[in-house]
């Protein structure tokens, strides 16, 4: 048969077969009595392991973007000199598709441990800057969550039609976190912080009050009443405890149990879909509106049940820590149908709620450690590179799915 030749199904069935083997093996996976796996010696360590090889993957397909872009953005990350932890005073933009503003918040989250999902169906993108300077703190992405969460409906008492009809109030931060040198002084709680704030309900309510479902075709006029996120690596230090002027930030509902796909890398699945192509599988086609990132899920499930291997490879063990911001006072009530209008009483601009978790946490870590005034905006271009260490771990994820699982 001729190089060139597509591989046949057995043999595409048997590349499949060795590659998944061999990446679980690389990254520490061992395989229990009933072929399910069993984690490394530390959940922190196999996470690095395996987002490492697919993070050099990531910034391999973006070594043009980051050539062509980074001279004209370099300028909105501040150097350590340019900080005044004391008068920082944070502002929100939503990034618009196609601008500048866009490549900005891309180049920025490449530079991250875990490489970020383009969010499902319904996604806002933000900037925060710091007013005083000019300059970039950090970023969050709000998305559609995933369908099936058992922290959170269990939390809020879904039943399955309940959720189904609410759901559609609720977003998920699936990117957060804060850029260097604002990252050395806790500006990730910043940014956790300001999402609990009326500028991102009034900016949801502005994009998606008046939209028809994409699925349903009724206007459901949504109001944005709860965020949730997962945390990067199991408890998190980010969101835990993060309360200000007597109000929980984030919540902990508990945790995922440990299923999801982000451990497959992209390579892999791209050659799962091949196969499933050459089964005539109609998952081989692609996510569409409605089925957001539970499709990866399932399609991974479907390729491993005619591959013949174990459906328990999809359960990795690595359980994140469920969190969610309530912006209705009365969220869970109105979730769950109990009360028929969301109550909006306690919540600030993003302004005042920037200033006071800059008291809270910023100040008091820029006067025990000022390691942030050695920091250059050039020392971001480390980071960029296939062969680098990433920077500290962010609360951005590979993908909805892939960090919670379904549930």
């Amino acid at each position: 048969m001729p190089s060139s030749a597509a591989p046949t199904t057995s043999q595409l069935r048997s590349q499949l077969r060795r590659k998944l083997r061999d990446h679980l093996a690389q990254v520490g996976f061992v395989r229990s009595i009933d072929g399910a796996l069993l984690l490394p010696d530390t959940e922190k360590d196999c996470l690095r392991a395996m987002h490492s090889a697919q993070r050099a993957s990531v910034l391999n397909r973006h070594r043009s973007f980051i050539r062509d872009k980074w001279l004209s953005l370099r300028k909105n990350f501040a150097d350590g000199a340019e900080v005044m932890p004391s008068e920082i005073w944070p502002r929100l933009e939503l990034v618009e598709s196609n601008s500048w503003q866009s490549d900005l918040f891309r180049i920025a989250s490449l530079t991250w441990s875990m490489p970020v999902s383009q969010g499902y169906g319904r996604r806002m993108r933000f900037l925060v800057w710091d007013d005083r300077n000019d300059k970039l703190i950090g970023l969050f992405a709000l998305g559609d969550p995933v369908f099936n969460l058992s922290a959170r409906d269990q939390w809020i008492g879904w039943d399955v039609r309940t959720r189904r009809n609410r759901l559609v109030n609720v977003m998920d931060a699936y990117v957060l976190g804060a850029v260097p040198p604002y990252s050395f002084i806790l500006a990730g709680k910043l940014v956790a912080s300001v999402v609990r704030s009326s500028d991102v309900r009034e900016a949801f309510a502005a994009k998606y009050s008046k939209e028809a479902g994409l699925i349903s075709g009724r206007r459901k006029k949504p109001v944005l009443a709860m965020v949730t996120t997962t945390s990067a690596f199991g408890r998190s230090s980010l969101y835990n405890r993060l309360r200000i002027d007597g109000h929980d930030v984030f919540r902990p509902l508990g945790y995922t149990q440990g299923f999801g796909h982000f451990h497959i890398p992209d390579e892999v699945f791209a050659l799962m879909r091949r196969y499933l192509r050459l089964k005539r599988h109609p998952y081989a086609k692609g996510f569409r509106f409605g089925e957001g990132p539970n499709w990866r899920m399932r399609a991974a499930r479907k390729s491993l049940e005619l591959l013949g291997l174990n459906p328990h490879l999809l359960r990795h063990g690595i359980k994140r820590q469920v969190f969610a911001s309530i912006l209705a006072t009365n969220a869970r009530a109105y979730l769950n149908g109990d009360e028929r209008q969301p109550v909006f009483d306690d919540l600030v601009s993003v302004a005042d709620m920037g200033l006071l978790a800059r008291e809270r946490w910023v100040v008091p870590r820029a006067l025990r450690d000022d390691v942030y005034n050695g920091w250059a905006k050039d020392d971001m271009l480390r980071f960029l590179k296939p062969e680098s260490p990433a920077l500290a771990p962010t609360q951005s994820r590979a993908s909805p799915t892939g960090t919670h699982g379904p549930g």
